[in-house]
């Protein structure tokens, strides 16, 4: 435990490996931080490698702004469209095809937890937009991002695992055709700074959720949302139109 002069090293050091303040990890004082050797065993397996994956595509970027990890087979198709900034994390077996009109944006540290899967476009032909991701946003594994329409996510978002936000819908109006011949229709998403989105949470095409909304588990947004509310369900309504 540290003295009246500050946290302790183990504090620091995971302070500095995760990019955060004392005020976001999960424990209060140096009383209940955890030992140097799990810091130390945590930081080796969970980043030395993927710290040297990052060194080697980063000549590759469109720009990177400092410390980056790449996964284990985690796959980046056009990475001159990805710009990422300090501390960003792309977890093991994430997919991301960044090419598009604005390519992929990755703030400073992002988290893309493994099995993520990113597409900006999905025919050559056919470009999409881009996907624009804020500072200390988390994005949990197993993700889908099609951004296809575009997708704007803010600060300090926190997504859970199995999150799908699809800015893309197919036509079906003629019956006559494949769905897969008709097209497709293009309007975006944004969800704004502070929200939080629960595990398998769809967002579909032309939603805006408002900044610190709250979207419970297994819902599907099919609206857009105001700032503040809480939402639930399929499809997703308001429960409450102030969240704390």
């Amino acid at each position: 435990m540290a003295g009246s002069g500050g946290p302790s090293l183990s504090t620091r050091l995971y302070m500095a490996m995760m990019g955060v303040g004392g005020k976001k990890l999960a424990w209060g004082t140096d009383s209940a931080a955890p030992p140097l050797r799990h810091v130390l065993y945590y930081a080796y397996h969970k980043g030395f490698w993927s710290l040297i994956r990052g060194l080697l595509l980063r000549p590759w970027l469109r720009s990177c702004g400092g410390r980056f990890f790449l996964g284990r087979q985690a796959k980046v198709l056009f990475p001159s469209y990805l710009s990422v900034g300090h501390n960003v994390a792309i977890g093991d077996y994430v997919f991301m095809n960044c090419i598009g009109r604005q390519g992929v944006t990755l703030g400073h540290n992002v988290r893309l937890r493994e099995f993520g899967w990113v597409q900006v476009t999905s025919q050559l032909s056919n470009l999409g937009e881009g996907l624009t991701i804020g500072d200390n946003t988390y994005v949990g594994p197993h993700s889908v991002l099609g951004a296809g329409g575009g997708v704007a996510i803010g600060n300090d978002v926190t997504m859970g695992a199995y999150v799908q936000l699809l800015a893309e819908n197919h036509r079906f109006a003629d019956p006559g055709l494949p769905v897969g011949e008709q097209g497709v229709t293009r309007k975006g998403i944004v969800i704004a700074d502070g929200c939080w989105l629960g595990n398998s949470v769809i967002v579909l095409d032309g939603v805006q959720i408002g900044e610190r909304a709250v979207i419970g588990a297994g819902s599907v947004v099919t609206r857009s949302v105001p700032a503040r509310a809480v939402a639930v369900g399929n499809p997703a309504r308001i429960l409450n139109a102030s969240a704390p």
